[in-house]
């Protein structure tokens, strides 16, 4: 009896540590006094904002071109030394996804109603677009969506299909990699629509979340019961580039749903979710192990996430649905193989 107090005291000892850690690492993710700061307001769709290496801020506007007069996507460049947005590319291929590589070129996620459902690479000293992948066994892709770069250079994307007039020609929603020799694998196709997609800091996991009961052409969740709900997974990344799926870390509840992420230097996840209930509309930061650490609520539907670069790595850049913010964390992120 004595032993197995003594165990249960320590089991209650070591739980009450756990929360002490998390606790403290939700204090550590924002001052109390942080709150966003709009720095774009107009856009139709807003999604993916990156970072180039001279701090600058490019992001997609994802038209819906039966809903904006035929429009086909637009990449905006937001600049921080002078606070002008600025057209970059329009048409842009649908853009989604963006982001930059070791040599600072631009590499997008085209999706489709329109776009090119490809990837890209954008030389941004020469301004010329090169195709990565533009089909997979001879089939062009559903709607690549979201990207991410390992420690190696590979290239992940995920891609789903939410809109589009395209026949789907892809057998699976699935997650491809793109390897330095220009192959295209399919590395998973065993979760609903794989929209967000990020590396860990130690190369050992990759990130998606799942969009789930979703319907495009209202913007909004399929409030229903059953089905596919939004969340988080996890994946074992190993060294040769192929995933092996490990578990689900977040559920999301049946009003909300995320869309992209990244990740701080800690390995903590940063997931914009957007909810049919404005007030939890914002980034949920969750543990490696899929603890809730902090939420930070945005003043619309959060849509995408990336963190600054340099003396400027503690600002988390948020594209919302229509406008662009920022807010300052007390937090780096963290960016693979990058300056």
């Amino acid at each position: 009896m004595i032993q197995r107090t003594t165990w249960s005291a320590i089991g209650v000892i070591a739980m009450l540590i756990s929360h002490l850690v998390l606790a403290q690492e939700a204090a550590m993710i924002a001052a109390p006094d942080a709150r966003f700061e709009q720095l774009f307001n107009g856009g139709f769709f807003l999604e993916s904002p990156a970072v180039a290496p001279d701090g600058s801020v490019y992001f997609s506007d994802l038209t819906y071109s039966s809903r904006s007069g035929m429009q086909a996507g637009h990449i905006w460049r937001y600049d921080p030394r002078t606070g002008a947005t600025t057209i970059f590319r329009s048409p842009s291929g649908m853009s989604n996804g963006i982001a930059f590589d070791m040599k600072g070129d631009m590499i997008v996620a085209e999706g489709a109603d329109f776009g090119g459902r490809r990837i890209t690479r954008t030389d941004m000293q020469t301004g010329r677009s090169y195709i990565l992948a533009g089909l997979y066994e001879g089939r062009p892709f559903n709607s690549p969506n979201d990207l991410t770069i390992d420690q190696q250079g590979r290239i992940f994307f995920t891609d789903p299909r939410y809109l589009g007039h395209e026949p789907i020609e892809q057998p699976v929603m699935g997650i491809y990699r793109i390897d330095a020799d220009g192959s295209v694998q399919l590395v998973a196709a065993n979760v609903w629509k794989p929209n967000g997609i990020a590396v860990s800091p130690d190369q050992k996991s990759l990130y998606v979340v799942t969009v789930g009961n979703y319907n495009a052409n209202i913007l909004k969740p399929l409030l229903v019961t059953g089905g596919f709900s939004s969340g988080v997974h996890a994946y074992d990344l190993l060294v040769d580039g192929s995933v092996r799926y490990r578990k689900q870390l977040v559920a999301l509840s049946a009003t909300r749903w995320g869309d992209g992420m990244t990740v701080d230097a800690n390995g903590n996840l940063y997931v914009a979710v957007s909810s049919a209930a404005p007030a939890e509309n914002g980034i949920y930061v969750f543990s490696p192990e899929g603890q809730q650490l902090a939420m930070l609520p945005t003043p619309e539907r959060a849509i995408n996430v990336d963190f600054g670069r340099g003396a400027d790595s503690t600002t988390l850049y948020v594209a919302c649905e229509h406008g662009l913010y920022r807010i300052r964390l007390l937090r780096s992120g963290y960016r693979p193989g990058l300056p």
